[in-house]
């Protein structure tokens, strides 16, 4: 199999990368830079793929670029570079791929559980509706950016991503070292529902996404057992070994993050992933004592 990645460089994207390569397959990597090998595709995000006809080799096309949601604060300048990399972006590369004579059969494409907004103690599946504000709507436009490979029979899939850990990268990593000080505890609303999904799940997911022919359309990417910030915290602690006592004040977060506290850290989601399960997804993650274990083996 041969499969095209956007973003391989990235904290998800380099896993999926080296997962496929160690299960025999062969990566084609989408790069903004000039191809330094075979194994490199150069594509401009605002223009496309100029060769596209290579594709064409390709299984599947694997979309995970984008800017990160939480490496600035969202000023009106980053709002547009947060939803260029995304909506413009894969409008862009679809149109690439639908204008081949033999595209890729699947599309598998990163989204994001903040399409359902702010819900509260709601439980969430891939029928919930969309929800408001800035990060819902880029995510509804981000999905909807795919219909070009979608109307030239593409097979799509659109992962929407939960709080991914991994000690690399992410939300996990930021909190390692307020807690490995002994100063951690939850972030805002202690009662406040965090999906969450493990690297090895993500990368698990694509797979049978690529895999499953019967699988289309939006696909919760959580583990099945979403807590609260503070059950978070606690479970951190523990397997780290340190107290979760010093929670973090909604409001020093807005003074800190301003709008993307509210976006991405304060929210309440409550999501279930049943379409993966449903076609035959297993886990290896279910519950976030056992996935902490396994990222930060020995309080790492």
């Amino acid at each position: 199999m041969i499969v095209a990645i956007s973003g391989a460089g990235g904290l998800i994207g380099s896993e999926v990368a080296k997962a496929i390569s160690a299960s025999g397959g062969s990566v084609l990597r989408l790069v903004r830079r000039p191809p330094r090998g075979e194994d490199e595709l150069q594509w401009d995000p605002a223009q496309g793929v100029a060769a596209a006809e290579w594709l064409s080799a390709c299984d599947a096309v694997v979309h995970l670029a984008g800017a990160g949601l939480a490496d600035r604060r969202w000023t009106p300048a980053r709002k547009r570079e947060l939803r260029d990399s995304r909506v413009p972006a894969t409008m862009n590369l679809c149109r690439s791929l639908a204008s081949l004579s033999t595209p890729p059969r699947v599309l598998v494409m990163a989204s994001a559980m903040g399409i359902y907004g702010d819900r509260g103690d709601e439980r969430l599946d891939e029928s919930s509706p969309i929800g408001r504000g800035f990060l819902a709507e880029m995510a509804r436009d981000w999905e909807g950016a795919a219909d070009p490979a979608r109307e030239r029979g593409i097979r799509v899939v659109m992962l929407r991503f939960g709080l991914v850990l991994s000690p690399r990268g992410g939300v996990l990593a930021k909190m390692l070292t307020p807690f490995r000080l002994g100063l951690g505890g939850p972030l805002g609303h202690a009662h406040a529902w965090w999906s969450w999904v493990a690297i090895d799940d993500i990368v698990g997911l694509v797979r049978h996404a690529i895999a499953t022919p019967a699988l289309a359309g939006p696909v919760n990417a959580t583990a099945p057992h979403a807590v609260t910030s503070g059950e978070f915290a606690r479970a951190l602690g523990r397997a780290l070994g340190r107290p979760a006592l010093f929670p973090v004040p909604a409001f020093v977060l807005r003074l800190v993050l301003g709008e993307m506290a509210d976006a991405a850290v304060l929210t309440s989601l409550r999501v279930e992933p049943g379409r993966a399960i449903e076609s035959g997804y297993r886990f290896l993650y279910e519950d976030l004592g056992p996935a902490l274990a396994h990222l930060l083996p020995r309080g790492g």
